[in-house]
């Protein structure tokens, strides 16, 4: 088989994946992802016990187990860019062998899922509420990057979103992603809201915000929240869904993105405190996960 070669898959001295610094083996089958480091240590408090820790920049990482089911949380910092980066080295450390630097014969499918937050874009949908991405718009372009991206996205809706919206030439095609089936399923709940999410490569323009410069398309989020596609419709902006979405389907992994609603765009809407919402989120994310 292919050597892959140390300048592709760094490892480091202890043998630890470049970024992430976890090691084979510490990895568990399940993968939590959080955006901010400090939501680790809330997710790992509900563990019975920890096994192994690592830190390195924005990627702070918790193994342990809850109600006898192993638990891996990792905090990936923000952006599509930072998901690039956990998504291949989280796939490394099970399918690559870091003795012989092949790809192993026996592929191993991870469980990965975001627990985040994210702002509304339909009124209805109110703030401290929970939204399961159904489906993931990329407006980052980093799917476009690897082959074979065209086989797993729903181009028919990409079609009709770049010409309902009229797209501009000068932004990356968006590019949309269905959630990984049984973990969809598994999460789904009365309690729970499902809708299709845009991940954006910013905060402010990207997200249609306003503070000193201008919009490249001012009804931008309008458009996007009057858009339908069939029976569905666009509901929620966050940074990160569809890179998770896109990779683990080329990769084989199951994933799935459950966020907190803090901010209603359509009502200028801001949550009062949604820490207690993501606490009650993490410990249904992990109550579904173990049974």
């Amino acid at each position: 088989m292919t050597r892959i070669e140390e300048s592709e898959l760094i490892i480091n001295p202890d043998g630890s994946v470049f970024h992430l610094h976890i090691k084979p083996g510490e990895l568990a089958p399940n993968v939590i992802l959080v955006g901010d480091p400090g939501r680790v240590e809330t997710v790992a408090g509900f563990f019975d016990k920890t096994d192994f820790r690592s830190s390195n920049r924005e990627f702070v990482s918790r193994t342990g187990s809850y109600n006898g089911t192993r638990f891996t949380v990792l905090s990936t910092g923000i952006g599509t860019d930072n998901i690039d980066i956990v998504l291949n080295e989280l796939d490394a450390l099970v399918n690559i062998d870091f003795e012989t630097r092949t790809i192993k014969e026996k592929k191993t499918s991870l469980n990965i899922v975001r627990i985040g937050t994210s702002g509304s874009l339909q009124k209805d949908l109110p703030v401290d509420s929970w939204l399961l991405s159904q489906k993931a718009i990329g407006f980052d372009g980093l799917l476009n990057f690897y082959e074979g991206c065209e086989s797993i996205c729903n181009l028919d809706f990409e079609k009709e979103l770049i010409e309902e919206t009229g797209w501009s030439v000068r932004l990356t095609k968006p590019y949309v992603v269905d959630a990984g089936e049984v973990l969809f399923n598994l999460l789904d709940g009365e309690n729970v809201h499902k809708g299709v999410t845009i991940s954006a490569p910013g905060f402010y323009g990207p997200q249609g915000r306003v503070l000193r410069l201008k919009l490249q398309d001012s009804d931008i989020n309008e458009k996007l929240s009057a858009f339908r596609y069939q029976e569905e419709r666009i509901t929620n902006y966050e940074m990160e869904c569809s890179a998770i979405y896109g990779l683990s389907r080329l990769m084989g992994h199951h994933a799935a993105t459950v966020c907190a609603i803090i901010a209603n765009r359509k009502a200028g809407a801001y949550s009062k405190d949604y820490k207690p919402v993501i606490k009650s989120l993490i410990q249904y994310v992990l109550d579904r996960l173990s049974q």
